[in-house]
């Protein structure tokens, strides 16, 4: 259990880990993980592949890792998603602070499209649940 939510918390903090990076760092060159491959002068096609594994590796990580939470009792699972929550906002006020007064506005303002995007989002797995369920 600790792994997971260790994991979790990693998991909860790698887009404000890649907001915070500069500007040039590695998330610019090839992608966010590219400078690992930087050396290696990959071909197109095996930048595409690797990617691909990459993804497929991040989607069979967050299946297990919700495989083991729906195992935990409802009150720690809102404990649990109530402590992220919080860690998450914390440490997005804690960049935010670093940004001169022009920066904040854009953060902001880019904050509150991804809101948006993830209402959207959630909007569309419900109705997709709901087709299925229908379908079936």
């Amino acid at each position: 259990m600790r792994k997971t939510l260790t994991a979790l918390l990693l998991a909860a903090t790698l887009p404000s880990l890649a907001m915070a990076m500069p500007e040039g760092g590695p998330r610019h060159e090839r992608g966010f993980g590219g400078h690992m491959f930087k050396e290696l002068n990959l071909t197109q096609e095996q930048r595409q592949e690797i990617g691909k594994l990459m993804r497929d590796n991040m989607k069979s990580r967050h299946d297990i890792t919700e495989r083991y939470l729906d195992k935990l009792p409802a009150a720690e699972k809102k404990a649990m998603q109530d402590e992220l929550k919080a860690a998450k906002t914390k440490n997005r006020d804690a960049i935010r602070a670093q940004l001169k007064p022009e920066q904040q506005k854009t953060f902001d303002e880019i904050q509150k499209k991804m809101e948006e995007r993830r209402a959207e989002r959630a909007e569309f797995q419900a109705w997709k649940a709901e087709k299925d369920k229908k379908a079936q």
